[in-house]
């Protein structure tokens, strides 16, 4: 069954929807969306140094991911803004992700395949890659539920309960790399971002708990995933540029709820 490029197509774009949809909540609570950019701008140079050193994408992209998130934790409230940190190492990653890709020799590198996606040509062990990222995410996402969310919505009441908001945020910061790399063959990495955080708010008005909200998302992630699938196959359109705008569409259909939920 998994010869069918269809299927393997399809399983890639619902894996990363299961990771994407439920950490894309915490996204949105913490207002993390230019640090999902910064992040996946990193992927870019993570695919150059994988393709120049002959090693498989995916790790690749997830070291230079992990790398970058550290890296901002780091530097975070060190003197710097935030937003400065973000910037500087967002936009020097995706420079130097493309200087590299120039400068590597006996490699031609089709970049749009890596800047916007493509699901089509994914294979079984992109599939084990994708899959497996999306249980650790998951995984990780179940067992430290409670801890992350008291930490994202009131950080004294974290302390107060012996929890290190620091710490937590240096988890959501680490799984939020892992799903780059999960995503990038599927929505590529300028798209990372809105994938992560479109379902995310089209759930918000509709969830009156955060696990429903997680839930939510989870499923909105996956009905643009399949539908955006269904509509590049229909129309001929890139799939991952297709699959946003199938949660953009799902995004404005929830406005209605989100201001009845202001009426009330």
């Amino acid at each position: 069954m998994l010869d069918d490029f269809l299927i393997r197509a399809g399983l890639a774009a619902l894996g990363t929807a299961l990771a994407a949809g439920p950490l894309g909540c915490f996204v949105v609570w913490r207002r993390m969306a230019y640090f999902g950019d910064a992040t996946s701008h990193a992927a870019i140079l993570g695919v150059a140094l994988a393709l120049g050193q002959g090693m498989a994408v995916f790790p690749g992209v997830l070291g230079t991911a992990i790398a970058m998130a550290i890296a901002v934790h780091a530097l975070a409230g060190r003197g710097l803004a935030h937003d400065t940190v973000l910037g500087v190492l967002s936009h020097g990653a995706l420079a130097a992700g493309l200087v590299a890709v120039a400068l590597t020799s006996g490699t031609r590198v089709n970049l749009e395949l890596y800047l916007f996606g493509d699901v089509l040509t994914v294979t079984r062990g992109d599939l084990a890659w994708i899959w497996g990222g999306a249980a650790l995410v998951v995984g990780v996402l179940a067992w430290r539920w409670r801890k992350l969310l008291t930490a994202t919505l009131s950080p004294d009441l974290a302390h107060a309960s012996g929890i290190a908001p620091r710490r937590e945020a240096l988890v959501l910061t680490l799984l939020l790399a892992t799903v780059v790399a999960v995503a990038i063959k599927v929505v590529g990495a300028l798209l990372i971002t809105a994938l992560l955080v479109i379902p995310a708010a089209a759930a918000r008005g509709a969830a009156r708990t955060p696990e429903a909200m997680a839930m939510l998302a989870l499923g909105m992630a996956a009905v643009s995933a399949l539908a955006g699938l269904q509509a590049a196959l229909w129309f001929d359109t890139p799939v991952g540029p297709s699959i946003v705008c199938v949660a953009v569409a799902l995004f404005v259909g929830s406005l209605p709820f989100r201001l009845l939920g202001v009426a009330r």
